[in-house]
């Protein structure tokens, strides 16, 4: 009986976190930002910029706004998942979604909707890119 007593008494090195309370505050932030994936809500914004109807003046900002979201989100699964070094296809499409997600909405209403119909088809290819090799789970 003492054996097992002394086996159970062993000392155990005192857990020491892996972070200081500003790298903890700022995974907190991080997390409190995060937004799960909705695909639905992808294409519902990429369908109202390349719909028909231009999109009004006023809107513009938004779905820049929204479509850098997407762009965002998707370019952050495919580099989690390691898309750009698997397919070939994926890492061009990840290149141009930075390129496009880092330039300005242009000022003239024609040439801002020539941007916006831009993102919106890279968000289009880049979630269709990542069904196909299975980063996501395919649209509807």
């Amino acid at each position: 009986m003492t054996s097992v007593i002394q086996r159970h008494q062993r000392r155990v090195q005192k857990w020491e976190p892996t972070l200081d309370p500003d790298g903890l505050r700022s995974v907190l932030a991080a997390v409190r930002r995060w937004q799960p994936f909705d695909g639905a809500a992808l294409l519902d914004d990429v369908g109202a910029v390349l719909d028909d109807v231009v999109p009004a003046e006023e809107a513009l900002e938004d779905h820049a706004l929204r479509l850098r979201g997407h762009l965002m989100q998707l370019v952050a699964i495919a580099v989690a998942a390691e898309a750009g070094q698997k397919d070939a296809e994926a890492a061009q499409l990840i290149a141009d979604a930075r390129r496009l997600r880092a330039q300005d909405l242009p000022g003239d209403h024609h040439q801002a909707v020539g941007h916006l119909r831009r993102m919106a088809w890279s968000v289009d290819l880049l979630h269709e890119r990542l069904g196909a090799i299975q980063c996501i789970r395919k649209a509807a």
